[in-house]
């Protein structure tokens, strides 16, 4: 038998021991050995059923509190951290019953959310060692390729043996980059990677990253451009060398992705406290499901083409720990078709 509440239980058992009692007085009366009163009786079961409903209604309530006292402060602790304990003790009010609800609640919902916090972690781990697996076996089957061609007699032919040692470099060449890559991103994640922040000029540093990148775009006829309001004279205080990482690659991502007599802009904005940096094109775009996953590690958006292109695919998430470490944030808005534009923010001198 379920109740739906104490008082129910506390109604029933009164009720049953009342006609226990009530039946032995009957019994009793019947046996002669007492006399039957109905008034007595009438009085007597009142008496009775009022006293002992009071009384096991105070004797279930005050088991219930102390074992629900035992569960709200287990949980009320466990959610406090240790100077909390150290510093608070733990009140316990007559209020406990109706507090002791909403408690269990929080404390479930925040477990819930935990756990899939952990779950999408999981999800995300067993991703990236597939994606690991992924980008270091292609290198390493086209090394062995070549090599076991050369032990098979083609380092004898000259004209393909130079070919095959000068690809087998290129694919360790791309390994020992990709490496090189996750190395740069555990120790932003870690933070042992310290910033050497000073004051510098940010359209130099555009202007010298434009310079560098001068001979990609030739090759795709992409024209580099300034924003109409960007000059001379916009002092930032970070890590010189780490925004320039940041621009190449932006830079470099817009050009090789670009169309065909296409552009590149690097615009820059006063944003009082900060100056924001705008790298636009008027590129072949990313679709917008895309988007949110841009700057994951290994993400590539097309896998063939990104490849033939050449590139780690670590290139966006070592932006974005670069950015992020300075304390700014990155963003990007694009459409499939008519270009992307790449944003962050940089703190003024």
């Amino acid at each position: 038998m379920k109740f739906s509440s104490p008082i129910r239980l506390v109604l029933y058992m009164s009720v049953v021991i009342l006609f226990f009692i009530t039946g032995a007085y009957l019994v009793l009366s019947f046996a002669k050995v007492t006399e039957f009163n109905w008034k007595f009786l009438a009085w007597f079961s009142v008496i009775d059923f009022a006293f002992i409903f009071f009384f096991l209604r105070g004797v279930i309530r005050n088991y219930l509190i102390d074992k629900i006292k035992l569960i709200y402060k287990t949980i009320h602790n466990l959610k406090l951290t240790k100077e909390e304990k150290r510093n608070k003790k733990f009140d316990m009010s007559a209020e406990v019953i109706s507090n002791v609800e909403q408690e269990v609640k929080d404390w479930a919902e925040s477990k819930r959310s935990e756990i899939e916090q952990l779950r999408k972690l999981e999800a995300y781990r067993r991703e990236f060692l597939e994606n690991v697996s992924h980008e270091l076996r292609t290198p390493l089957f086209n090394i062995q390729g070549y090599v076991s061609a050369l032990n098979a007699g083609a380092i004898d032919d000259p004209t393909i043996n130079k070919s095959y040692l000068e690809k087998t470099e290129a694919n360790i060449d791309r390994m020992i980059e990709m490496i090189e890559d996750l190395e740069v991103i555990s120790r932003l994640e870690s933070g042992e990677m310290q910033l050497d922040e000073s004051h510098f000029d940010l359209y130099s540093l555009c202007k010298e990253v434009y310079h560098h990148l001068e001979d990609n775009a030739k090759e795709k006829n992409i024209t580099l451009k300034f924003g109409a309001e960007t000059n001379i004279g916009l002092f930032v205080y970070a890590d010189r060398e780490k925004i320039r990482q940041v621009l190449v690659n932006l830079v470099n991502n817009s050009i090789k992705y670009g169309i065909d007599n296409g552009r590149t802009k690097i615009s820059i904005y006063d944003m009082v406290e900060n100056f924001l940096v705008e790298i636009s094109d008027n590129g072949i775009g990313i679709e917008e499901r895309h988007l949110p996953r841009l700057f994951e590690r290994f993400y590539r958006v097309d896998r063939s083409r990104t490849r033939t292109e050449g590139g780690t695919g670590l290139g966006l998430a070592i932006v974005k720990h670069i950015v992020e470490a300075h304390g700014q944030t990155i963003n990007v808005r694009s459409t499939q078709g008519l270009g992307s534009t790449f944003s962050f923010t940089v703190k003024k001198a």
